[in-house]
């Protein structure tokens, strides 16, 4: 295509005012943006960040950081959400708009509780940390320069005279590589963790830290903006609250699972009511595993972790007969009897599975789900334990499943990195079964729960965010349904 003089001129300019908007493909987010976009483009942008986020914290806990296998997946799923993935790319203004503007946009969405800060500043750092190494040297000096991060190098002459002390304090280094890295001089204040892991040469409250360890200064320096911009935003929720368009669209996003809904029932059937005491010691999550010891021992569970447990059970595969079946034995062993359950609870399962009422295909639980709505009080066995449970109680649980206790130190300091009950539940059968998924397992009755073709295509078809969206506003009115104790 051809473009006139005057045109020529025009896309230059705006050419111009791109690349000096956004310089470098990545960033601090020190300025937020000023631009007007649309309430749809708002809810893209940040579903597709917390996608990214999302894939950052699992890769995090399948794959050593650094590896070869981490960067491969990181990069394609930049690539597919299209965020900025190459820092040398020459048309990725949108991108890096597109990156500017959800980071904000979950910002507000995530600085709402503790939980949550910690977690998005956790994801950040992640994603930062690999796309900052993924920098030429070049490009990372340039970046330190645009974020006022100019450290000092230190010149050959005092190089070579501190050689031996460079090579003593640093791990991996030898004469050459001492000669070839060049190092910088670096406030100890700045350089704490490298001071700490004894990684660094320090003299006259100066470290002298080579080029190879640098992003740790500035990821240090990107916790502590970030830390504090989260403070700082978590202080005027009360005026964004306020906003009737906003605040639903933060909280949906905050409360946000955008993994596998397991909806889909590919499992039905595979369960039996008689493996269920045996899996739940085996293969399932702790909070499901509590419910399930619950309700064996009290013959009964109330309306919060029946709904909890009963869409967990609907997730691994038990078909709507097998759940009637299952509640109906458990309850009448109480004091419920046989006919006083068909007429309080019988309807609330078949709602569950989408048989009455609206004949809505109702979604399992999400661990964020779990974790945000709706906490346990007094008699209550639903609920995360990670979370809302007393650390010391906790602990005394986990040594009653005869976990040792550098198992409950591990758990401890890593927490939970899955994001879905049913997730534990697939991932444990997988490694049981050495990799394969369970053989299907046919009941006493014989009978499979089938679903309605359009409605399966209909949830086939739907995408995660949808998904949930859907699942949020049906399980308020699937609540009622289960209020009777």
């Amino acid at each position: 295509m051809e473009f006139s003089s005057r045109g020529r001129q025009r896309h230059a300019r705006l050419a111009g005012d791109r690349r000096e908007q956004y310089p470098h493909s990545l960033q601090f987010y020190l300025e937020p943006p000023t631009e007007s976009i649309s309430l749809v483009e708002f809810e893209s942008f940040a579903i597709d960040r917390l996608r990214l986020l999302k894939v950052v914290e699992n890769l995090g806990v399948s794959y050593v950081r650094s590896s070869d296998a981490y960067k491969t997946k990181l990069e394609a799923e930049l690539r597919k959400l299209k965020f900025p993935y190459r820092a040398l790319a020459e048309d990725d203004y949108e991108a890096r708009r597109k990156d500017h503007i959800s980071h904000f946009i979950l910002r507000l969405a995530y600085c709402q509780s503790e939980d949550l800060r910690r977690w998005f500043l956790q994801q950040e750092m992640d994603l930062f940390r690999y796309r900052f190494n993924e920098l030429t040297e070049n490009l990372m000096q340039k970046f330190l320069e645009h974020v006022n991060l100019s450290f000092e190098a230190i010149g050959e002459d005092l190089k070579n005279q501190l050689a031996n002390e460079l090579i003593a304090s640093t791990p991996g280094f030898t004469q050459l590589k001492v000669k070839e890295q060049m190092f910088y001089k670096v406030g100890l204040a700045d350089a704490v963790d490298l001071f700490r892991a004894r990684r660094v040469y320090i003299k006259d409250g100066f470290a002298f830290v080579p080029f190879k360890e640098i992003d740790v200064i500035v990821l240090n320096n990107y916790r502590t903006k970030l830390s504090k911009a989260l403070a700082l935003t978590a202080r005027s929720l009360p005026s964004i609250q306020s906003d009737e368009r906003l605040q639903p669209l933060l909280n949906h996003l905050s409360h946000s699972y955008v993994g596998p809904d397991y909806s889909i029932q590919k499992n039905t059937g595979k369960i039996s009511l008689e493996q269920i005491d045996a899996l739940s010691v085996k293969s399932f999550p702790l909070c499901m595993r509590q419910l399930h010891r619950a309700l064996r021992e009290s013959h009964h569970l109330r309306h919060g972790g029946r709904m909890q447990y009963g869409l967990f059970l609907k997730g691994i595969g038990l078909t709507l007969e097998q759940a009637l079946e299952f509640w109906k034995k458990e309850f009448i062993r109480g004091k419920v009897d046989a006919d006083k359950f068909d007429k309080g609870y019988a309807y609330s399962i078949r709602h569950n599975y989408g048989k009455e009422g609206k004949r809505t295909d109702y979604t399992p639980y999400s661990c964020m789900k779990i974790i945000m709505s709706n906490p346990p009080s007094q008699g209550d066995y639903h609920g995360c334990p990670f979370r809302h449970s007393d650390p010391e109680l906790l602990k005394q649980k986990l040594q009653s499943y005869k976990i040792p206790p550098s198992g409950i130190a591990q758990i401890d300091d890593i927490g939970f990195s899955l994001n879905h009950p049913n997730q534990y539940f697939t991932e444990s059968q997988k490694l049981l079964n050495g990799g394969r998924e369970p053989k299907k397992e046919f009941n006493n009755s014989g009978n499979f729960q089938q679903k309605n073709n359009s409605q399966e295509s209909i949830n086939s078809s739907s995408t995660p965010a949808s998904s949930n969206e859907k699942a949020d506003t049906e399980l308020e009115g699937l609540e009622a349904y289960f209020t009777e104790d």
